[in-house]
């Protein structure tokens, strides 16, 4: 059988593929990433963000302690960018940085099924924790770099092999993961992208874990050791299988969240995710390589409550699941579609792209979900022990 023009014709829609990504860059992305801004915020909500009042902000500028913000030519405000926020937390002693003896919160983002909201989650969680003035590094560990494309970069065009995981998982002789660490548009929040090639990684870290080398599934876990004191918070998207790049992603993080949209087919992969994550736990406790989570919630996505059978799951799972299961429903929502169609995240969008009230709702949504897990992140932090008691959390 002749296949040459099979995988011509495939080669052909792969180039066609990244034309029209690069298209949807340009026209979405507002000419690509160094055009790309952080949203800006009006005085009343920084001065939420900061734990202050409008007032005190004002007259922190009237008195020099922090700069005038840029005004347009008739004098209004234009609002705050995050980087002038985190100036005001600096100024006013805001910072929710963890404390000394805290330890770094690694958040793995995780389940064995595509399409379930994993991506999307990670970045929306990465932007809400960065817009609280958290320091934060998401890592794209995922092949297929759909983490590195919300923030506005065609990966197998803007990204090479170098600029990813791959390096360091090849050589051992590197130390540090710090080459690949970039800055992004928000203040506060970097990124080490993914491409197609980090791919290859998976079979050769198999290879060699295979003929006796299992200490490489410790590998992205001395990575992150080796930028952790830039970070209170690390989070990782893996790829949705469990390969060596999974168990690597397992070994090294501290925390799981498992998005599950509540259909019978998800609901039914989860399952099977759950049981394969136990026995895997199993053996490697075996091996002397044990994951050790400080807590693990599940968290209901891409969610249709007009649906019948999907309000009767979302029932089943909070019996089911209890308190392990967010409050928060993570809804669907044609807003999350919108901003992902420009390469963005709704955290981006400079005005709603369906309606205002669609707009807001699913915000509450992002940020209902985003609240529950900054309070388990703090509640692994001793230093914050006293703030969570006077907060009532405690």
């Amino acid at each position: 059988m002749d296949l040459s023009g099979t995988t011509t014709n495939i080669a052909d829609l792969y180039a066609r593929s990244l034309n029209v990504l690069e298209s949807l860059r340009a026209q979405g992305a507002r000419g690509g990433q160094a055009e790309r801004q952080a949203p800006r915020f009006p005085i009343t909500r920084a001065a939420e963000l900061v734990g202050r009042t409008s007032a005190a902000v004002r007259e922190a500028e009237k008195d020099g302690r922090l700069p005038s913000v840029e005004r347009t030519a008739s004098g209004r405000r234009v609002g705050y960018t995050l980087a002038e926020i985190n100036q005001m937390r600096g100024v006013f002693g805001t910072r929710p940085w963890r404390g000394e003896g805290d330890p770094l919160s690694v958040i793995a983002v995780q389940n064995f099924k595509g399409g379930v909201g994993k991506s999307t989650l990670s970045v929306h969680l990465a932007q809400y924790l960065a817009i609280k003035g958290y320091r934060v590094c998401l890592i794209d560990c995922d092949s297929q770099g759909s983490s590195t494309a919300l923030f506005g970069y065609v990966p197998d065009l803007d990204i090479t092999e170098n600029d990813t995981l791959y390096p360091f998982f090849r050589h051992a002789e590197m130390t540090s993961l710090a080459y690949a660490v970039r800055e992004t548009h928000w203040d506060g929040l970097y990124l080490i992208p993914s491409n197609l090639k980090l791919y290859s990684s998976e079979y050769e870290l198999a290879a060699r874990v295979a003929r006796a080398e299992p200490e490489l599934l410790n590998r992205l876990a001395e990575g992150i050791a080796s930028i952790g004191d830039h970070f209170d918070v690390v989070i990782l998207d893996p790829p949705p299988a469990l390969g060596t790049i999974s168990l690597s992603v397992m070994r090294a993080a501290n925390a799981l969240i498992v998005p599950i949209p509540p259909t019978v087919v998800d609901f039914t992969s989860t399952t099977t995710f759950l049981a394969m994550l136990y026995e895997t736990m199993l053996t490697l406790e075996e091996r002397r390589l044990p994951i050790d989570l400080r807590w693990m919630r599940l968290v209901a996505t891409r969610a249709d409550e007009q649906k019948s059978m999907q309000r009767e799951l979302l029932g089943l799972m909070r019996n089911l699941f209890g308190d392990t299961l967010l409050r928060t429903v993570l809804k669907d929502s044609a807003e999350i579609d919108n901003a992902s169609a420009r390469l963005m995240t709704v955290y981006e969008l400079d005005q709603p792209v369906t309606s205002r009230e669609t707009h807001l709702r699913c915000l509450t949504y992002l940020n209902g979900v985003s609240a529950e897990v900054e309070t388990q992140i703090r509640l692994t932090w001793p230093s914050q022990v006293g703030k969570l008691r006077a907060e009532g959390i405690l």
